[in-house]
Order: C-alpha cells, then structure tokens, then sequence
C-alpha cells in the first residue's frame, strides 16, 4: 500500500473517532433523495427548509422534527439548471427570506450562475410564491459550487466554488440588480478550503464553510479561527446555524441530518460584528468581509488535506504506469 494511502487511513480513523454527533431527523420524503441545501426556519420553531438537487421547477420543503414533509413551495416560473444551496437572509426591506442557490455547474461552463430570494412563507401549506432572481459573474471563469452564505441583516451574497485543491470565495455587490437588469460581477475575497460543499453565516457575523469531513469556522473571510469534525455520511452536501449548533445533511434516500456543536473560536472577540461599537450593517459598505485574501491563516488541518490528496493522486498516477509498463 502507497504511503499516502497510509496516511490517508490514518486521517480518516482520527476523523471517525472524534465524531460524537447527535441524529436530529431523518428525512422521509421520496422526493429529497438529493437533498442537496438545508436552512433553520426563523418564523417556524423546530422547521428545516431543504430543496431537491436538480429538476425542472424549483421547490423548497419544509421539515417537521420527523423528517415529514409539511409544506411545499414552489417558485413561480423558475426552471433552474442545478440548484445547490439553500441560505436564510432578509430582503431589502430586511424581512425574513429565503435564498436559493442555483450554482451548480460541474462542468464549469455555466456563463452565469443564479440566485432566487423569496419571502420565507409565514404559513406552512403549499403553494406557489414569487422569487426575485439574480444573476452573477465569475470575474475568472465558470466554476462548480455547492455553497451559498447570505449575511444575516445585510442579505448580501457569498458563494464558494468546490475545486478539489482548494477553491475560493466570491462577493456579490452590495446592492445587486435583478436579472431583467442584467447580471452581477462577482468579487474573489478569500481562498475557501478543498471541495467545499455547503456554507452558512452564524448570527454574530462569523462565517462557516463545509467539506464532506470538517467545517471551518472563520471570523471574516480568509482567516479562519476554528475547525470541527463532522460525522460520516454518504455525501454530506448541507450546512445550516440554529442556535449554537450546526446542523449538517446529506444527500441519499432517507438521509439523516444531525447536530454538531459549534466549535470554540481561538478568539470570538474578533469577530467583526462583535466588536464594540461596530455597525452590524457596516458590510454593505464593503469592509466589514474583508478586502483581501488571507492565505497565511489556512489551518494546519486544510494543509495537510491539500498534501494528502497531491500524494493520493501522485501515488495513483505511479501505480497506473507500473501496472502499464508490465503489460
């Protein structure tokens, strides 16, 4: 076996023995097998919002504590192309809202990627609700992304794109124009960790991204401040706050979602939005995120991923012309 093989194993073992997560639902409805993003209602206690991925209409799902479906909404004329991600946020009247992420694209080829806002419904029935949709540009390119942070009180965008040696973060404008009005030109902040596949503001302003393994807990972007282990699951693809827990899910047939704790930052007081005498609302100004990457506070943890997997696939690539040479 391959040294990076090994170490691989090694890590993978230390990751499954520090995992204590606690089951809160399983999700029953056929329809979900994808379940693909996950956000905590704020106008319902103990409702979790989550969409399918793919399809040709947009819906979003409400949840009970029993994983039961009790609501569907559909938004009115959206055939989206691969919805990703679900995130909470509020309007521009700074109502509760919900935020659909239609940022898939694996075959990086997408000139746009979408995003559609909607009331959270006050009332848990179906029915059909009105999105406002946006639209936004890479400025290097098409990427693949899996994850959608909207701020809290200012409802402005994040998206981090998935790339399997690290990927990064964007920032949408602070008031951006609808897609009648044309599209909206992403701005790259910060690297984001390998294969990031779900995202999520916490309510002090701190900012979380997900892998299949860990969750990376950062105080503006780019510096990260804290890091937790999260449980095995089949293909762990959403991240959502409620309280001082993440809940986490996965896609796959009656899939659970769990609860981890949020883990303890080296320092919270550093946090933007925790700071005294610091206007919560100052990110719509465009400096509370943070202006530049920071590339130097990459967790130890992150880097050793980005090794493991170089050797993992060096090792592969060595193996694969042995086994060519003996033929």
């Amino acid at each position: 076996m391959p040294a990076a093989s090994s170490l691989a194993i090694v890590l993978l073992g230390a990751t499954l023995a520090a995992t204590s997560p606690e089951p809160l639902l399983r999700i029953q409805d056929p329809a979900l097998v994808e379940s693909s993003g996950l956000a905590a209602s704020v106008w319902h206690e103990g409702i979790l919002w989550t969409h399918a991925d793919g399809g040709s209409v947009a819906e979003v799902r409400a949840l009970d504590s029993g994983g039961e479906t009790v609501a569907t909404v559909t938004l009115e004329g959206i055939d989206p192309y691969d919805p990703e991600a679900l995130a909470p946020g509020v309007d521009d009247a700074g109502e509760p809202a919900l935020f659909l992420g239609d940022v898939g694209d694996n075959d990086a080829q997408r000139p746009d990627v979408s995003v559609f806002r909607f009331a959270e419904p006050r009332r848990l029935s179906d029915g059909t609700v009105e999105a406002t949709w946006f639209r936004f540009i890479y400025p290097d390119g098409p990427h693949d992304a899996e994850a959608l942070l909207v701020h809290p009180r200012t409802g402005r965008v994040l998206i981090a794109t998935k790339d399997a040696f690290g990927g990064g973060l964007y920032r949408a404008p602070v008031d951006p124009v609808t897609a009648n009005e044309g599209s909206n030109r992403l701005v790259r902040i910060a690297d984001a960790p390998s294969l990031v596949t779900d995202g999520a503001y916490l309510p002090d302003g701190r900012l979380a991204l997900r892998t299949y393994a860990s969750v990376f807990v950062y105080d503006r972007p780019g510096h990260q401040v804290a890091t937790a282990t999260l449980p095995l699951q089949p293909q762990g693809e959403s991240l959502a706050v409620d309280g001082d827990r993440f809940l986490v899910g996965s896609e796959g047939p009656r899939s659970t979602v769990y609860a981890v704790p949020i883990p303890v930052a080296a320092s919270q007081s550093s946090s933007p939005d925790s700071r005294s005498g610091t206007d919560p609302r100052q990110d719509r100004a465009g400096n509370a995120d943070g202006e530049s990457p920071d590339a130097s506070s990459l967790s130890t943890v992150y880097r050793v991923a980005r090794v493991v997997g170089i050797l993992l696939l060096l090792a592969g690539l060595v193996a694969y012309f042995r086994r060519t040479r003996r033929r």
